[in-house]
């Protein structure tokens, strides 16, 4: 399956929309080669800022920059992007409902060498608690364009999650992307899994293994987990013998804890596929890593056979 660099399909569309919009602007915490928010900077540096290690800083500024009729997008690691400017994230943008883009670069596990201090497996739960914030987990280089386009026309604040790894390509460029929508990946009647990120990848590969013992699973993509798709959340997971979540994230408060909250009051068997309550470490190879922690498609099989 191709892959593509979801970092590159973010830095390039954020160019392509700051052609047709000058009122987008950038900012970035001395990450802008690795977030690729440097495209926007070499060719408008009168609309780049470069706010040195000062996400504090940066987010104060967009929020000001707001105020004025820009669309500033801040960029970051994700762990640095949502965890260091909490409070300005909370009470200077989120609070006065201001139209700021937060890009969080490296999610996940996928900052594999780094390790845990590098690695943001809280930032779905962080973003989603917060009130008025939109939180976008992309699952390719595709929905990651069409992701920036939507935020742009979208009025309010947005935290984007994109990961560092290349990843394969799922969608195609005709499928429509709408901020809080789901999508349905591939269709099955035994059990539904909700996934985002990379772990739509792995739902995939698992199917293919449960198709084997003539397990039918659908797979449904939750790019948006905030605000959630509730009404399609509940018709998925109506009609099955169960439902799995799956994510790159902690088990807690992430997209697992959101479709478990929009389920609360039906009768439907959920297994759940992510981090346990713990940090990441460093790793040279980030499927070993992947691998450690569980976000496997062994795993999802086995989870699928715990439901049947």
């Amino acid at each position: 399956m191709k892959t593509a660099s979801l970092r590159e399909a973010y830095g390039k569309e954020l160019l392509n929309q700051a052609r047709k919009n000058k009122n987008i602007v950038a900012l970035d915490a001395d990450l802008s080669g690795s977030t690729m928010s440097c495209y926007l900077g070499e060719e408008y540096p009168d609309r780049f800022f470069e706010m040195g290690i000062a996400e504090q800083n940066m987010v104060t500024t967009a929020a000001g920059l707001s105020l004025t009729g820009k669309i500033p997008f801040v960029n970051s690691f994700a762990v640095f992007a949502t965890g260091r400017p909490y409070d300005q994230i909370r009470q200077g943008v989120a609070l006065p409902n201001l139209n700021v883009k937060i890009a969080g670069s490296s999610c996940g596990l996928s900052d594999a060498g780094d390790g845990a201090t590098h690695q943001a497996i809280e930032d779905m739960s962080i973003m989603r608690s917060i009130p008025n914030m939109t939180v976008i987990s992309p699952v390719d280089a595709l929905e990651t364009r069409k992701a920036v386009r939507a935020m742009v026309e979208y009025e309010g604040p947005v935290y984007l999650r994109v990961s560092r790894a290349d990843l394969p390509i799922i969608t195609t460029e005709e499928e429509s992307f709408e901020i809080g929508k789901v999508s349905k990946i591939a269709d099955g009647n035994d059990i539904t899994i909700f996934a985002n990120g990379l772990m739509v990848h792995k739902s995939l590969q698992a199917r293919e293994e449960l198709a084997k013992i003539d397990i039918s699973v659908r797979i449904i993509n939750v790019s948006t987990i905030k605000p959630l798709d509730v009404e399609k959340i509940k018709e998925y997971a109506s009609d099955v013998k169960g439902i799995i979540t799956a994510e790159e994230h902690s088990m807690i408060g992430g997209l697992g804890g959101a479709i478990a909250e929009a389920l609360s009051d039906e009768l439907i068997r959920i297994k759940r596929v992510g981090v346990q309550d713990r940090f990441g470490q460093s790793s040279c190879d980030y499927d070993k890593l992947l691998e450690h922690y569980g976000l496997t498609t062994d795993e999802i099989v086995r989870k699928a056979q715990e439901l049947i």
